[in-house]
């Protein structure tokens, strides 16, 4: 019977989400056209990320490592320059600061000139401002994953509600309530929904995972800025 109805409609039934989509309304493919935007924009952030975030965490932990062996702050950055990642960027801008910074107390033949308590905690300062910018360069479009993930299933919904619109409206028009005339309709408005979530689950989920890994990063680094300013106190230059 409900083929019998499509066919006095004209229509054909659609037996795949395939052809629910091939024979939908305009408005349904131009969100699913939007969805289908933000998925490859969302996946292309998730490779990039996961390649640059997996190097970072790498390279921070090995240093970390490797620091730990370190008896003199030129020799901690000669290891950071070798490492190429953030521990080197922080370490050269801790070494420009104490370059470029004139020692407080002036030394004697016995005792070389040591940074006073204020300079330390201005080279502190300097360390924590480091490490925040290399979070966020790390963390560049990591944002934009929690963005496509709580706007996609509102996308979804909308183009849901005016699939269920014009299938009520269709209704309307032909005259009549089938079940089977209904049902395909409100399948088609469904589809969006559908596509917005499988979209929107690996974007959030990436998400979870990146601002994990930034704060493990971010943990490491700061840990650094602080295990450098006792090697400089065990150098005698504090």
């Amino acid at each position: 019977m409900i083929g019998t109805l499509f066919l006095q409609l004209g229509q054909a039934i659609p037996r795949s989400p395939m052809e629910l989509i091939t024979s939908s309304t305009g408005a349904t493919k131009i969100v699913l056209g939007i969805l289908v935007v933000l998925s490859l924009l969302s996946w292309g952030i998730i490779f990039a990320k996961w390649y640059e975030l997996r190097r970072a965490a790498r390279i921070t932990y090995t240093f970390a490592h490797e620091f730990a062996g370190a008896h003199s702050v030129e020799r901690a950055a000669q290891m950071a320059r070798v490492s190429n990642g953030p521990p080197a960027t922080i370490m050269e801008r801790a070494m420009r600061f104490i370059q470029e910074t004139t020692p407080a107390l002036a030394g004697t033949a016995e005792r070389a000139a040591r940074f006073s308590g204020s300079q330390v905690e201005a080279l502190r300062l300097v360390l924590d401002s480091e490490t925040t910018s290399e979070r966020d360069r790390l963390s560049r479009w990591v944002p934009s994953l929690a963005t496509i993930g709580s706007v996609s299933p509102l996308i979804g919904l909308l183009g849901t509600v005016l699939g269920v619109i014009d299938a009520f409206l269709g209704i309307a028009s032909k005259g009549s309530g089938n079940i089977g005339a209904v049902a395909p309709g409100v399948a088609e408005a469904l589809i969006a929904t559908a596509a917005a979530l499988s979209v929107a689950i690996p974007a959030v989920f990436a998400y979870n995972i990146f601002a994990a890994r930034l704060n493990r990063i971010e943990g490491e680094l700061e840990t650094f800025g602080s295990e450098l300013i006792a090697l400089m106190v065990r150098e005698g230059m504090v």
